[in-house]
């Protein structure tokens, strides 16, 4: 009698290569063989060298820029539903264009819900992801999307540094939400720095909301692009009279002059994952894989198990995480 799970194949984008190794490594089974040649002129056409009828295709590509990465991503897909495979999941580790998630002046797009589009028309049945900006841009999507939370990553870290009148603290209104989920996991006050920005990537000023003097403070959020605002965060708590202040961010964009104002910030550490290649070194940087968390949701999508599970800090999944 055939088995109702199908054969499972993990395949990797250029650009996420590295941490699709680990995530394959700690599924149990080896990388699948694609490549991608390159014309001339840049223009490239990937190519899945192995037989994908009837598997359950995972391809994992995180779509930072440049823009290749998302269509790279976007051929695979193609490919192998023109191969017949099973079903196809895109697993997108950072979701690029996420910060574009509504029109908030005229004549703009709405990027993440453009490649939102542009998944399905490739032929995607399912998309993996984690930490999106917004978490509303799963509602983009016509198919099930499995959106986890580096939360059950950082909660164990927060709590192995044992540090005394811990506060956390949101950098701005936006991450205020994600920053409460961490506080009421580890039983503590938030406070919030209210920013005020002139245009992107560029602080204007910044108010701290709470009292942070004599508190270890950890700064909590998704993106980190030019550390501006961290930085920015970091002297304005430390002003204000905290022990001490350190962040945890997913996604480690760290873009333009991040690494030196890492470098030079009052940041004790950042703590960030992998789902972007690093770019630099700077030795306040730490990083965390998200290798065991995506492997064992990957494995939870093929054999009809609970997603949701995978985020219950006291479970014993917890002890699996390698922290």
């Amino acid at each position: 009698m055939p088995s109702l799970i199908n054969k499972v194949k993990i395949f990797s984008g250029t650009n996420s290569r590295q941490l699709a190794e680990k995530i394959s490594l700690s599924y149990g089974q080896p990388l699948g063989d694609v490549t991608v040649p390159r014309f001339s002129d840049g223009e490239f056409q990937p190519s899945i060298d192995e037989s994908v009828r009837g598997c359950d295709v995972f391809f994992i590509q995180s779509t930072n820029p440049p823009g290749d990465n998302l269509l790279e991503l976007l051929l695979l897909i193609d490919a192998a539903k023109r191969a017949s495979a099973h079903m196809v999941v895109a697993v997108i580790p950072y979701f690029g264009l996420a910060r574009q998630d509504r029109k908030d002046k005229p004549r703009v797009p709405i990027g993440s819900k453009m490649v939102a589009n542009i998944l399905v028309a490739a032929g995607a049945d399912r998309v993996m992801t984690m930490d999106l900006h917004a978490p509303q841009i799963q509602g983009f999507f016509d198919i099930p999307v499995d959106h986890l939370d580096s939360l059950v990553i950082f909660i164990p870290y927060i709590r192995s540094l044992e540090l005394d009148n811990i506060i956390l603290a949101a950098p701005d209104i936006g991450a205020s939400k994600r920053v409460r989920e961490f506080a009421k996991v580890l039983n503590c006050d938030m406070v919030i720095c209210d920013k005020e920005r002139k245009r992107a990537n560029e602080v204007a000023s910044m108010v701290v909301i709470g009292d942070v003097k004599g508190k270890n403070v950890v700064l909590v959020d998704d993106i980190c692009d030019t550390a501006n605002t961290l930085c920015k965060a970091a002297k304005l708590l430390t002003e204000e009279g905290a022990a001490s202040v350190r962040a945890v961010c997913t996604h480690p964009v760290l873009s333009g002059k991040a690494y030196e104002n890492i470098e030079s910030s009052m940041l004790t550490e950042l703590l960030v994952t992998d789902t972007i290649p690093l770019k630099g070194e700077s030795k306040k940087i730490k990083t965390i894989s998200v290798d065991r968390l995506f492997a064992n949701a990957i494995r939870n999508v093929c054999e009809y198990g609970s997603i949701s599970s995978l985020f219950n800090i006291d479970n014993a999944y917890q002890s699996k995480l390698g922290i």
